[in-house]
């Protein structure tokens, strides 16, 4: 029965691990984050909190600790099977789970000293966290050293930051796009755009040989933007539009702005671009831009605009797009590629994938704008799907981390457009319930469902705009 009640011990401190690692990976291994921010908390109720109480209980007055154990292990079982971002074992997710077991193993050898049995679950679990934590540090250092190494030793290369609210990704695209007429350029890939990524970027996969590295910088909270700025030093910075993205961690739309701004502290800036959003007065090296962009036409087709007198083409979709691909103009020009060159990588430009990025396929426009989670995007897309003389229908979550007044406009404007309206999640449903007409709103449960909804839901002709696209523990 010992042996039993040890097993049991080990299996549900592993369990419990397992639970609290997933939420760790999800919410970027802040513990604030996965307490304060958490989009479904009861989950720490039913996950957590009671399995504890219940093992506690179960140890202590029964012999069916096991039980409790086996129980847990289903539930969480089943708890996954309906995430769509399951637990990555990285390195230091493993390195987690080893200290976990040591740890585990090690106070199960003193439980007949240590006599208060909750103690046996959630010490290691602390314990591991802790070991596991100091270190992530000290190999984060060891990144960070070798990463400055390597800068230091491309003195030559020209960085240009971005940052903004809405579309950073884009705009660093557009950027190393256009300036690959001329330059050897790197940008940092997909959205990686946090401290430890860029450094994860640098000593991984920046070539030697890069003449020009975009760097995207993303931001949860003050000096985050700094944080990258301080190191990687750009030559350049770009701030496209700021707005209310995440505003749940800055507060403010103010501290947003000034988060943003951060990326000018850079001490060899000689140029910088800054959005009318910021609203910041020109410098001899500070410029805006957003206002001498005129006669914007967006259509299913592509996107046309005006700029200091010269009309630009692109196969793009979206006006607010007109912004970042001017911005990119703006850089190019500063960093000398000539206007014909521009004019060519223009007609070349590709959507940034998952942002109004359109596909044909079986006879239906899709439109993939799942990358896109901000209010002004998602309505632009809204906005071109109006345009469509067909049967439209939207897959959406709806916006996540912002007040409900975005969602009750996102989700009136939805009626207004679509034919069809599927609600992924229960996070917004409740608002999409009370401003979608009944009989076009659907509710897809599970997301495994999705090809399953499609055929019941579309058919030849139809346009399907897919967007945002929030992960299922949101």
């Amino acid at each position: 029965m010992e042996m039993i009640n040890i097993l049991s011990n080990v299996l549900f401190v592993l369990a419990l691990g397992y639970y609290f690692m997933t939420n760790m990976q999800w919410y970027s291994y802040k513990v604030e984050r996965v307490i304060f921010h958490h989009t479904k908390t009861w989950w720490h109720l039913v996950y957590f909190l009671v399995p504890l109480l219940a093992y506690f209980f179960a140890s202590k007055y029964t012999n069916f600790s096991m039980v409790v154990t086996l129980v847990y292990i289903g539930a969480l079982y089943m708890w996954r099977k309906e995430q769509d971002k399951p637990l990555v074992f990285t390195g230091r997710v493993k390195r987690f789970f080893a200290s976990l077991v040591f740890f585990t193993l090690f106070l199960v050898m003193m439980k007949y000293i240590i006599h208060f049995e909750i103690l046996l679950v959630l010490i290691p679990l602390l314990l591991a966290y802790l070991t596991s934590a100091m270190m992530e540090k000290m190999l984060f250092l060891g990144f960070q050293k070798k990463a400055e190494k390597k800068i230091d030793a491309m003195p030559n290369m020209v960085v240009i930051g971005v940052t903004a609210s809405y579309g950073k990704t884009s705009i660093k695209n557009y950027i190393a796009h256009i300036l690959s007429a001329k330059y050897n350029v790197y940008a940092t890939p997909r959205s990686v755009n946090t401290f430890g990524g860029v450094l994860k970027d640098i000593n991984e996969d920046l070539p030697s040989d890069t003449e020009v590295y975009v760097v995207e910088m993303g931001a949860r909270g003050a000096g985050d933007i700094a944080e990258i700025s301080k190191f990687v030093n750009p030559h350049l910075a770009v701030v496209g539009k700021i707005g209310p993205a995440h505003i749940e961690y800055f507060g403010s739309l103010e501290n947003i702005r000034n988060t943003k701004m951060e990326i000018l502290s850079s001490s060899r800036l000689k140029e910088a671009w800054v959005h009318d959003s910021a609203m910041v007065k020109p410098e001899k090296i500070v410029h805006t831009f957003g206002k001498d962009i005129s006669n914007i036409r967006a259509t299913l087709d592509g996107l046309d605009f005006e700029m200091e007198n010269k009309d630009y083409h692109a196969n793009i979709l979206g006006s607010f797009n007109a912004m970042n691909i001017a911005v990119a103009i703006k850089v190019a020009r500063a960093l000398d590629v000539d206007e014909e060159s521009i004019v060519k990588q223009l007609a070349s430009l590709e959507p940034t994938p998952h942002r109004l990025q359109r596909m044909d396929a079986g006879g239906k426009l899709i439109i993939d704008d799942s990358f896109n989670g901000n209010i002004d995007g998602m309505l632009e897309g809204f906005n071109l799907a109006s345009t469509y003389k067909g049967r439209k229908v939207l897959i959406t979550p709806g916006l996540v981390e912002v007040d409900d007044e975005f969602n009750i406009q996102v989700a009136k404007r939805a009626d207004e457009v679509f034919d069809v309206v599927v609600l992924t999640g229960d996070l917004n449903y409740k608002i999409f319930q009370e401003n979608v007409e009944e009989s076009k709103l659907v509710k897809l449960e599970s997301k495994d469902k999705m090809q399953e909804m499609l055929i019941e839901q579309t058919r030849s002709g139809d346009l399907i705009l897919f967007a945002n696209d929030a992960p299922s523990f949101i």
